[in-house]
């Protein structure tokens, strides 16, 4: 824990209560340090490790935490840490693959203050925001919302419209953007490399707190929400306006299939596709987990067709138990 604790931004950098028209502390105490323990034969172990460590923010007055899925994803073991020190053990009860919100509930009283949802869509780019992590003010970010745009990984994700900012908060994953009326606009994500003013700029990614409301209480059900979307397991990446294959998960759709390492994805269904976020909504579009999905590959100048049955990625992980 030392090691997460002992830093802080410089002074300069840390929002100064006086400037902000509600009270900085209970916002700030609403943060959570989020560690979690991953077996070592989990499919999600050699890309995000087995030791995984970040933030939460309490939603709710019986403790429920809002942070970023990947930090608990077939997580045996979860800690939550609140301001004072107090930990707790948590259970990862929620995992929304569509967009990345997770929920732990704590199974114990955390101590923490919930802090208020507001709305993302009421952000602007300029504005002034707050990008914070446990550990109170020495761990919260002074920055801007420098973008509001589409964003598509390569895991087959993407979202709409996600919120960016600048600088960089170091310690992302799960952190909390916090707006001009002290509530909670959007959960940390990404590292990413922003433009400004015709430079790179290091800055976060942040999922937007509006996408949250209308599937909270599916993902407080059943784990999850709505149906599950058709997975291929192709991680693909885009190289001068093509779409080449940068891997497979092992045994997962693609894989099975046969798609290789280097293959380019011309089409989905017969449609030309040239960009990520193309590629996965054409896949979307064609139905939920198990419909076959018709690909046109190039490999090595040769182009073929190739059908992908596809699964629920949530089949291929390994599911929270309670002890």
């Amino acid at each position: 824990m030392a090691e997460t604790e002992n830093w802080a931004f410089p002074a300069n950098l840390q929002p100064d209560p006086d400037e902000w028209h509600f009270a900085l502390a209970p916002v700030l105490d609403s943060l959570v340090l989020l560690r979690s323990e991953i077996p070592e034969d989990a499919f999600t172990a050699p890309i995000l490790g087995t030791e995984r460590a970040g933030n939460g923010v309490v939603i709710r007055d019986d403790g429920l935490v809002l942070t970023v899925g990947y930090l608990i994803t077939e997580a045996s073991a979860v800690w939550l840490t609140n301001n004072r020190g107090a930990a707790v053990a948590g259970y990862p009860l929620a995992y929304d693959q569509a967009t990345g919100f997770g929920l732990v509930q704590p199974l114990g009283k955390l101590g923490a203050p919930a802090l208020a949802r507001g709305t993302s869509a009421s952000c602007t780019v300029g504005d002034d925001v707050i990008l914070a992590g446990h550990g109170g003010r020495a761990h919260a970010l002074k920055a801007s919302v420098v973008a509001k745009r589409e964003f598509a990984g390569y895991w087959e994700y993407v979202l709409d419209e996600a919120l960016f900012t600048a600088p960089a908060h170091p310690q992302w994953g799960g952190t909390a953007l916090v707006g001009e009326e002290g509530k909670l606009l959007g959960i940390g994500s990404l590292l990413v490399q922003e433009q400004i003013d015709g430079k790179p700029v290091q800055g976060n990614m942040i999922v937007p707190i509006d996408l949250l409301e209308p599937i909270l209480d599916d993902m407080l059900k059943t784990g999850r929400a709505g149906r599950a979307r058709a997975w291929l397991g192709l991680y693909a990446t885009e190289v001068r306006g093509m779409l080449a294959v940068a891997g497979v998960a092992a045994g997962g759709p693609a894989d099975r299939a046969q798609v290789k390492t280097g293959d380019l994805v011309l089409e989905v269904a017969g449609r030309r596709v040239t960009g990520l976020a193309e590629l996965f909504r054409s896949i979307w579009k064609l139905g939920p987990a198990g419909t076959e999905v018709p690909l046109t590959i190039s490999r090595d100048g040769s182009v073929s067709q190739v059908r992908v049955r596809s699964g629920d990625r949530q089949d291929f992980l390994k599911k929270p138990h309670l002890h």
